[in-house]
């Protein structure tokens, strides 16, 4: 029987690339989107194409209520959840702090930091050994930015990607013996479409040059690395974190 995958955010970019790498693995993989159907509907034809099992849950992971019931759909339609990769996220129209309005900031929390942890509740509410569950892995997405800050451009994003990366390292201690591994996954510049929903969509080519590999990354880079680690080879790994920047 195929493990369960779903991941959040799955439509489009990194997490698309992941749906169909996992796909190719084995998975049966539920592609989470919040309002790009045809775009969920091409990664499901894809993978169902490849011979794999897939579907689309549509949910805005912004709403409890939409988050609840996602994760009802899934358990309906593709039964036990084995693994869980939080890849949803928004950035805004690059801004200094001075310029920022209390809106987008509680957009950008409610979407990259509660969504999130809302999220990872419920996989541990089906993985947990505690809750009779047999186990499981959970990746989060975090970005070079946790670390770099992002001044004069995304400020707040830089700092909801760090709240997760202190989610993660916290989750991961907590459940580690009830059968549940947890880890992170830093991208740095990737040339996905996100860079065009800031504003910037030639950003990632423009910033190429301040990278040590002196190039973009892509999608199915980061998505190996997201792969890897909800793999039986990497059971040995929780609380960490794979940067895939090309050394930046």
């Amino acid at each position: 029987m195929n493990q369960v995958l779903l991941i959040t955010g799955g439509s489009r970019g990194i997490g698309a690339a992941v749906a169909l790498q996992a796909a190719r693995k084995g998975y049966a993989v539920a592609v989470n989107y919040a309002s790009n159907s045809l775009a969920a509907d091409e990664v499901v034809r894809q993978i169902r194409a490849g011979g794999g099992s897939a579907m689309t849950v549509q949910a805005d992971v912004g709403d409890e209520a939409q988050v609840l019931a996602m994760f009802a759909k899934v358990d309906a339609k593709l039964g036990r959840l084995d693994a869980f990769v939080n890849n949803a996220g928004v950035v805004d129209m690059q801004a200094r702090v001075d310029e920022m309005s209390v809106a987008r900031l509680e957009r950008m929390m409610r979407i990259n930091v509660i969504g999130s942890i809302v999220c990872a509740r419920e996989a541990v509410r089906r993985m947990s050994t505690r809750h009779g569950g047999a186990g499981g892995v959970i990746v989060n997405l975090s970005s070079a930015a946790a670390r770099l800050g992002s001044p004069g451009q995304y400020v707040d994003y830089a700092a909801s990607k760090g709240a997760i990366e202190s989610f993660t390292i916290g989750l991961a201690k907590e459940v580690a013996d009830e059968g549940i591994r947890v880890n992170g996954v830093r991208p740095g510049l990737i040339d996905t479409e996100i860079h065009a929903s800031g504003g910037m969509p030639d950003r990632a080519a423009q910033l190429a040059h301040t990278v040590p590999m002196k190039r973009t990354g892509s999608a199915d880079e980061v998505a190996a690395a997201i792969v890897w680690l909800l793999s039986p080879e990497a059971s040995y790994v929780t609380g960490t974190f794979l940067d895939v920047t090309g050394g930046r």
